[in-house]
């Protein structure tokens, strides 16, 4: 009976080392994904618009259960974007690592030894996009986009934006190059100097995003003159676009989805599925209007384009104005 009992003790005891077994070799397999914490790396300071909007999705992501783990932010500034982005580079097939997507995303290897190229990453979703109004003083005699192209062909207008390489200066060379003209680019280091300069008369033209001038537009401080989205901003829907005005004026600020380049595929897709989930979210709708921005989604292999076709756009832009 003793011998017995024995034999039974022994057979569960190696039942239970053989669970424990297999529980390791499907921990070391990576197991259904996802099955760990997620670190979002921001290539930016907290509170700018960039992180702000990630910071967004993943809070949905949570109050909509869609990513079980922790999830923690680290916000890696420094080199115009190149130190958050080349340290997301390096996590190589690491699902567990996410960035954003802004306009230094694109610029930044163009000027500069970023120690990434955009093509590198695995894109996922583009879930909005900052566009840009073109504006003058509200008391300026300019009144319309005709109205500063003909102005700027009879003198050399100076325009502002934040960024010596960013959007804001591409979208003026857009402009110039379409309608005919030259102008002189002022760069700022951020959006207060440059609103005001134009307060001031210092230039006769800035370019912003909604967010940071719908103040001074409803105040009657600045007129804008055209907008950079392919559509009309809601808000402003008597302000046309660029493209209505009959330029090929189109450059936005994509707040996209990446992950470390060569993930798999399967994972690649349930973040694309992920994705989906939070773009159809009220949460999500809400803070794309009130943080205006352009409702422009993507996925997958369509953002994969995207991609490729804004980053194509970046480059001939800086290559002229670097001549």
């Amino acid at each position: 009976m003793k011998k017995f009992s024995m034999m039974i003790i022994t057979m569960l005891i190696l039942f239970i080392i053989g669970c424990s077994n297999g529980e390791a070799e499907s921990s070391d397999n990576g197991g259904e994904y996802p099955s760990e914490d997620l670190t979002v790396v921001v290539p930016f300071g907290a509170g700018g618009g960039t992180d702000l909007y990630i910071r967004e999705i993943m809070d949905i992501m949570k109050e909509e259960e869609i990513y079980s783990g922790n999830i923690m932010v680290e916000n890696r500034e420094g080199g115009s974007g190149a130190t958050g982005y080349s340290y997301l580079n390096k996590k190589s097939e690491d699902p567990y690592f996410v960035g954003p997507t802004a306009a230094s995303f694109f610029t930044t290897p163009l000027v500069s030894e970023a120690g990434y190229n955009v093509e590198d990453f695995t894109p996922i979703a583009l879930m909005g996009a900052d566009d840009l109004f073109l504006m003058v003083n509200f008391d300026s005699d300019i009144e319309s986009l005709d109205d500063f192209i003909e102005t700027a062909k009879n003198e050399t207008v100076r325009i502002g934006g934040v960024g010596q390489v960013s959007d804001e200066r591409i979208v003026p060379e857009q402009l110039a190059e379409e309608a005919g003209f030259e102008f002189e680019y002022v760069p700022f280091q951020g959006a207060g100097e440059l609103t005001s300069a134009l307060t001031s008369n210092s230039l006769d033209a800035i370019v912003g995003n909604p967010t940071r001038s719908m103040g001074q537009i409803e105040s009657d401080m600045f007129r804008p003159l055209a907008f950079s989205g392919l559509e009309r901003y809601e808000e402003l829907d008597d302000v046309p676009t660029f493209i209505e005005e009959g330029y090929e004026v189109n450059i936005s600020q994509p707040r996209g989805i990446i992950l470390p380049p060569e993930v798999d595929e399967d994972v690649k897709a349930w973040w694309v599925e992920a994705m989906k989930q939070v773009a159809e979210t009220e949460r999500w709708q809400d803070f794309v209007k009130n943080n205006g921005m352009s409702d422009y989604v993507l996925f997958g292999e369509d953002f994969e384009e995207y991609i490729n076709e804004t980053n194509q756009t970046f480059t001939e832009a800086v290559d002229k104005f670097s001549e």
